[in-house]
């Protein structure tokens, strides 16, 4: 082998070796930069914030650099109406994970005791609209829907406003009244030998109010202050009297004012002339046509009437004026025959 051969053959073996390292340097710095690019990507993606968005109860996930709740709210174009609320706070610092939720105003009608008012609101639920409205409810006040309950446009809130309060009040109580039978008082009339008082009762109430109007009313406590007093009436059960010697058997009796009257030149209302032993009674109390004894006249009948002869009155007939005069106005005992 001559020497060109031999400078030629150590040139393809220098040759054969650079191309042999050439490749693993390729491939080493390819594999660099294909570190640093998934190096970059993965320092851009750390550095975006995924969250979760909730508009109006609708919900996306977002990827953003915002640094805020109000920057991520520009970035995807939120505009917040003066009432609407967003949590956490427009200035709270954005956090991978976090959840962003606004919440739109919306009509509530709030109706506190009697009184209603439009509220626009962006509270999510009933006690939250109470705690703004800066409604104190009292122990046994009434909220309805229940305050876990979420709003939703255009509900009624009410709020029944219940006090409860003490009262004592004095009332009467009622006698009683016992009827006793009497053979020795004609029947028909009565005689109260003993008046009846009434009694004195202390009552304490619970009141319930519902928006000022009573609702309930409880007994509490009752005490007798005073016990009242029967009241005792005699009742006649005598049926015959002895009057001018002779036994007279009636139905009942009557306690009457009587007065006199004389000849006027008209017939009774019963179209009779008028006599002794014609009585001018009110037909209400005792019926036309009957038979009566009226102490001192005697036997007599009801056959006639009179302007002023009304209830217990009776106007019995004498055949003259001064018979008439000298009767008078007197008390008589009138009984209804049998």
């Amino acid at each position: 082998m001559d020497i060109r051969e031999k400078g030629n053959s150590n040139k393809e073996l220098s040759t054969g070796i650079a191309d042999n390292l050439a490749g693993p340097r390729v491939a080493a710095a390819a594999f660099v930069v294909l570190m640093l690019i998934s190096a970059i990507f993965v320092a851009y993606a750390s550095a975006q914030n995924k969250v979760i968005l909730q508009v109006e109860g609708e919900q996306i996930e977002v990827r953003s650099f915002a640094g805020d709740v109000s920057e991520l709210l520009q970035e995807q174009g939120v505009e917040l109406g003066v009432i609407d609320k967003v949590t956490p706070l427009p200035d709270t610092m954005l956090r991978d994970g976090m959840t962003v939720m606004v919440r739109r105003a919306i009509p509530v009608t709030l109706q506190i005791g009697e009184q209603e008012s439009l509220v626009n609101t962006a509270v999510e639920t009933v006690g939250d609209l109470i705690d703004e409205s800066n409604v104190a409810l009292g122990e046994r006040d009434v909220v309805a829907p229940s305050l876990e309950t979420k709003l939703e446009p255009d509900m009624l809130v009410r709020v029944d406003l219940i006090t409860v309060s003490a009262m004592d009040e004095e009332v009467p109580i009622k006698f009683n009244v016992r009827r006793e039978n009497d053979s020795k008082i004609a029947r028909g009339i009565t005689s109260v030998v003993q008046k009846g008082t009434e009694g004195l009762e202390r009552k304490s109430w619970e009141i319930t109010y519902k928006n000022g109007k009573e609702t309930k009313r409880r007994l509490v406590d009752s005490v007798v202050v005073k016990k009242p007093v029967d009241q005792i009436v005699k009742v006649g059960a005598l049926q015959v009297a002895s009057r001018g010697g002779q036994d007279i058997r009636f139905s009942r009796a009557y306690d009457m004012v009587s007065t006199a009257y004389t000849h006027t030149g008209n017939n009774t209302a019963t179209g009779v002339k008028p006599k002794v032993g014609i009585v001018a009674v009110d037909p209400s109390v005792i019926p036309l046509g009957t038979k009566l004894y009226v102490e001192g006249y005697g036997h007599c009948r009801a056959m006639d009437v009179g302007g002023k002869i009304k209830g217990s009155r009776i106007d019995v007939f004498l055949e003259t004026r001064n018979e008439a005069k000298r009767w008078g106005v007197k008390k008589v005992k009138v009984y209804v025959l049998e």
